[in-house]
């Protein structure tokens, strides 16, 4: 157990983290629901239906959006751009092992699969990071999109309305990319301000920070 632990610890404590707040979101979700409802005059609704409801769906399905769209593009942002001075980019010349030609490692006992076997298995393995990232946030964006519709009707049968809303037309509504376009974002932001602030200061022991004696011209994490 203690070696599962120390091999393991980053990973576990961010699933416990992202547990604990997935679970604070549903019942905050739900009594502000239920909130809502009293105010109405609506009949409450209990928390597993509020589970299943497009607004939980759609919230969600709306952050976790942001966050793998900012992950893919960062990624792929990485792979060609420059900062001088922060320890989030490649330096400024010469290569890093993460450049170095995979091809060259195909008889490493230790590669992966996908580089010993060559061919279409490396070439998609070489960008499968990116590919997966990606892939989740149009997972992501299309669930947004079908929570939302969910919730818009949802909020025009409780209101007496008529309108009804598919996913494809939820997607090309303003409230739709409101709601992305306020967390896209902050996410970019939030990463420019930590490619930026890297450049000058410091997290001891951190692999995201450059050494704390490491000069503010030093660009990478040396």
């Amino acid at each position: 157990m203690r070696r599962l632990l120390r091999e393991n610890g980053l990973s576990l404590v961010l699933a416990l983290m992202f547990a604990g707040s997935l679970a604070g979101h549903s019942v905050a979700g739900w009594r502000a629901d239920t909130h809502e409802r009293r105010l109405h005059g609506q009949e409450e609704q209990p928390y597993a239906a509020f589970l299943a409801s497009g607004t939980f769906m759609e919230t969600l399905a709306e952050n976790m959006e942001s966050e793998f769209l900012q992950m893919a593009a960062y990624v792929l942002l990485t792979v060609w751009l420059r900062q001088r001075g922060s320890a989030e980019s490649k330096p400024l010349e010469g290569r890093e092992e993460v450049d170095e030609p995979p091809e060259r490692h195909r008889y490493d006992e230790d590669a992966p699969g996908p580089v010993r076997r060559g061919g279409l298995a490396l070439a998609l393995y070489r960008n499968s990071l990116s590919a997966a990232l990606l892939a989740l946030f149009v997972v992501s964006f299309v669930a947004h999109a079908a929570g939302g519709a969910r919730a818009f009707n949802e909020e025009q049968e409780a209101h007496g309305g008529a309108e009804r809303i598919g996913t494809a037309g939820y997607l090309v509504t303003s409230r739709f990319w409101f709601e992305s376009l306020q967390n896209w974002q902050s996410e970019f932001f939030s990463v420019l301000m930590l490619v930026l602030l890297s450049i000058g200061l410091r997290q001891h022991g951190s692999p995201e920070s450059k050494p704390v004696h490491a000069p503010h011209h030093q660009t990478g994490k040396g």
